[in-house]
């Protein structure tokens, strides 16, 4: 079964995830800036698209990148 919140197939093409590809033009403050507004464009939408606990629990993804993001470090 596919993982729509962790690997959706329609993000990755060739051998590269287009999140990856985002980190490695956006530079580490770009990135967290972009990945702090998915968590809160998730959450928005959360309660009102019909899908709030998979919204929610991308919102959750992007949290979790943002804090790997924040331990790794400068």
């Amino acid at each position: 079964m596919e993982d729509l919140i962790n690997s959706p197939k329609h993000y990755t093409q060739g051998s590269i995830e287009c999140l990856d590809a985002i980190e490695s033009m956006l530079g580490k403050l770009g990135f967290a800036d972009y990945l702090r507004g998915n968590i809160m464009k998730y959450l928005w939408r959360a309660p009102h698209k019909g899908s709030g606990p998979q919204d929610v629990a991308k919102a959750k993804f992007y949290m979790d990148r943002l804090a790997k993001l924040a331990e790794d470090g400068d």
